[in-house]
């Protein structure tokens, strides 16, 4: 019962779209590094990149690019 609760939580999550500002695709791409690096130096990224999160959250496209770029930088950042 909870798993469908929530799946139908995200569905209309989605639907919805998020509830601060979001940034578009091609600002995504533009700030991508600086908000992967706000992340990995411990930063609040999503402070200093208002709407990337909300952006994320509902791009997949994007946040497969994110999630690549982040373990790029943590994997030569050791």
């Amino acid at each position: 019962m909870t798993a469908d609760r929530d799946r139908n939580r995200n569905q209309l999550n989605a639907l919805l779209g998020p509830a601060g500002p979001e940034i578009g695709c091609d600002d995504c791409f533009d700030l991508l590094d600086r908000y992967v690096d706000l992340e990995v130096a411990g930063g609040d990224a999503d402070v200093q990149v208002p709407g990337m999160r909300a952006h994320l959250d509902g791009c997949p496209a994007c946040a497969e690019e994110h999630d690549s770029l982040r373990a790029l930088v943590e994997q030569s950042s050791r």
